[in-house]
């Protein structure tokens, strides 16, 4: 609509223009002895005008050419630039859809062009990843360091996750020291990189932090926390002066876990402190009852097995159906030769739930009383439970012939 106000207002000042023309008498003189020029006013306007209009033309032209080649250059830049960006496109549909060969040479096409360089070449790196051509990917990735040294977080992301997935964990690890900030992604393949390693102790920070940021909600954190305190407890199973060194440093709220106070009562007692192991299980048991844990208890061998046997009778006062103390009660009789009263807590531990530990341990009690047929149906109980749960564990699942 605007076009139509512009055409009516140029034939209003055309129309205006020639009303003025008309009605214009004036002249104009040029002087330039012994010359002499006589004008009317109206030519001499126009042919400024025109004049004005051909300068203009001129000038135009004269810049156009100017500028003529740095518009060729932008074109080609942006021509340049369109190309990368097909380029990079196919480059992410067909790495999507598993044609890594397509991918990996549609994103080394990106690599020289100044459009995105680094998002190439860690594109191109991770082709040849899935093509399992790693000189090429270490290439790819060199080349993006070298293309785009800004770009350092998604190269060195790239790299720490293309070596784990060959296991290469402390070169992983190593790549990861070359981010310039702890970001989660960063963190979180550290912690990876770290749990595959087998470094336990430097994964609790990690856990930590990422716990902080959301990326555990609090019973991941503690699941992640206990596989570690229980594998770093193992490793000082060998010298009983740096487990207890580590044991003291363990946070209270972890130590009272009942897979953390088992693994470490049990580490303490195979290097025979089975009193320390003894405190362990009661503080824990006394903090959060655990059916699992109190099956440790009978084997802190080097603690009295009486205070043991009272410390058991009183929990049983709160668990009287609890069939793992009923048998740890049965263990502890059998071991000071409470034969009788041994031989009650097994049977009442089978009567509650029947488990191949209880029908072992009252079989061996049978067997030391002279009891053979006893011996012999524990025995065998004990077996077909055994293998029951051997079967549940595995699935039931048999081996098909090819």
């Amino acid at each position: 609509m605007r076009w139509v106000f512009w055409i009516l207002g140029l034939f209003a000042l055309a129309v205006a223009a020639a009303l003025a023309l008309r009605f214009n008498t004036g002249y104009v003189l040029l002087v330039s002895p012994p010359y002499r020029i006589e004008l009317s006013l109206n030519l001499f306007l126009l042919g400024a005008l025109a004049l004005i209009g051909v300068g203009y033309v001129v000038l135009r032209l004269v810049l156009g050419a100017l500028e003529l080649p740095a518009r060729v250059r932008e074109f080609r830049a942006r021509r340049q630039r369109d190309n990368a960006r097909s380029a990079l496109l196919d480059a992410l549909r067909a790495f999507f859809e598993g044609r890594y060969g397509r991918a990996e040479k549609a994103a080394a096409a990106v690599i020289e062009s100044d459009e995105m360089p680094a998002l190439g070449a860690v594109l191109a790196a991770r082709a040849a990843h899935e093509l399992r051509r790693y000189d090429r990917r270490d290439e790819y990735l060199t080349r993006a360091g070298e293309r785009a040294p800004g770009d350092v977080v998604m190269r060195v992301i790239a790299e720490a996750e293309l070596l784990l997935e060959q296991r290469r964990f402390q070169e992983a690890l190593l790549a990861l020291k070359a981010l310039p900030e702890k970001h989660t992604a960063g963190l979180r393949l550290e912690l990876r990189a770290q749990q595959q390693a087998k470094n336990w102790e430097p994964t609790l920070p990690l856990i930590d932090q990422l716990a902080r940021r959301g990326v555990f909600d609090a019973a991941q954190a503690a699941q992640l926390r206990r596989y570690a305190q229980i594998e770093i407890l193992k490793r000082r199973a060998l010298d009983r002066y740096s487990l207890e060194e580590y044991w003291q440093k363990i946070p209270a709220e972890q130590k009272r876990d009942p897979k953390v106070a088992a693994a470490a009562a049990q580490c303490f007692a195979a290097l025979g402190g089975g009193e320390q192991a003894c405190q362990i299980i009661e503080a824990a048991l006394d903090h959060e009852w655990d059916s699992a844990l109190v099956g440790c208890y009978a084997d802190c061998g080097g603690a009295s097995a009486v205070r043991r046997i009272e410390r058991a009778e009183k929990w049983l006062q709160a668990n009287p159906r609890d069939s793992a103390l009923l048998l740890t009660l049965g263990r502890l009789c059998a071991e000071q030769e409470l034969w009788g009263k041994a031989q009650s807590y097994l049977d009442a531990s089978v009567a509650v739930e029947p488990t191949y530990s209880a029908h072992l341990a009252l079989a061996g009690l049978h067997e030391g009383l002279g009891h053979a047929d006893a011996a012999r149906r524990h025995y065998r109980e004990s077996l077909d439970l055994a293998v029951a749960q051997l079967k549940q564990l595995t699935g039931g699942r048999r081996r098909t012939p090819l």
